[in-house]
């Protein structure tokens, strides 16, 4: 039986003592969802073969999308999603984990999307695969055993995603705030975006929290006193509903569950972000910070 982490942070972290713990209890489902841009020059899925945590199913987020859409690794369809965990062998009330290989950065994109699909019996590994290689826990190569399909329903949250006509009607009402993830360079518009064709600058009005503020050294998420005192001082209003935006919604996930572990119950995510934004000359956009 799949016991509740020892002292969490909150619901959303899991730490590296209680998964080894937990390895291969029932219920329990581990997910690798290390994700790598295309100027990282790294492969997810030949490093995932080459050592993952053990019993780790690989969470492929280009493929667990909306492939049909020219955007990245946008949100798929439901029915998709429901019969990629169905293959997976994730099923309605599973207790699921994701870890990614970089401490915390895609994971969180995971950890959004399951929760979309109304799934909130999702945590982060806090440190990731990193931390986990540290402090000298098993890892297993090669593709996982093939595990019984299992029964999965998606039931879409609405409230947790924008699209472009609602950041277009969020511009009129300012019915939320903006955060934006990236670094201040691109906010500001002072470098070039690492996708083609894209203007430089930000969303008029947006607040800029660098998603890596959020974390520690060792790529564990801050405390929540340090999370609320990054976002105070960025002119966030905590009262407030807020929706976060980064070049194509993976590190805006990052500040969502920061949100999240400070009990911020109305936050969204802009799937499209800046690669939607960006490439739409029709849009408005700012520079300088």
């Amino acid at each position: 039986m799949v016991v509740p982490p020892p002292h969490p942070i909150s619901k959303w972290l899991v730490t590296t003592g209680w998964l080894a713990a937990n390895l291969g209890e029932p219920g329990l489902v581990v997910l690798d969802g290390s994700f790598y841009l295309p100027a990282m020059k790294r492969d997810a899925a030949a490093e995932y073969l080459a050592g993952h945590i053990p019993g780790a199913i690989r969470f492929d987020i280009d493929e667990i999308a909306d492939t049909k859409s020219t955007l990245p690794h946008m949100l798929p369809p439901p029915e998709k999603f429901s019969s990629r965990m169905r293959g997976m062998g994730v099923g309605d009330g599973s207790r699921i984990v994701v870890y990614d290989s970089r401490g915390l950065y895609s994971a969180a994109r995971v950890w959004w999307t399951f929760r979309v699909m109304g799934v909130d019996d999702v945590s982060v590994l806090n440190g990731g695969l990193p931390k986990w290689k540290r402090e000298g826990l098993p890892l297993e190569g090669g593709a996982p055993p093939s595990r019984t399909t299992r029964h999965f329903t998606a039931r879409r949250n609405l409230e947790l995603v924008r699209d472009l006509s609602d950041m277009k009607a969020l511009l009129k009402d300012k019915s939320a705030q903006i955060i934006d993830a990236r670094a201040p360079e691109r906010f500001a518009g002072k470098a070039p975006e690492p996708r083609a064709g894209l203007r430089s600058g930000h969303i008029p009005g947006s607040h800029n929290v660098p998603f890596g503020k959020l974390l520690n050294q060792d790529g564990t998420l801050k405390s929540a006193p340090e999370l609320q005192r990054l976002f105070e001082q960025a002119g966030v209003d905590l009262n407030k509903p807020v929706v976060t935006s980064c070049g194509s919604g993976i590190t805006a996930s990052v500040l969502a569950l920061g949100l999240a572990e400070l009990g911020h119950r109305r936050t969204s995510v802009y799937d499209g972000s800046w690669s939607e934004w960006g490439a739409d000359q029709s849009l408005p956009i700012e520079t300088g910070t």
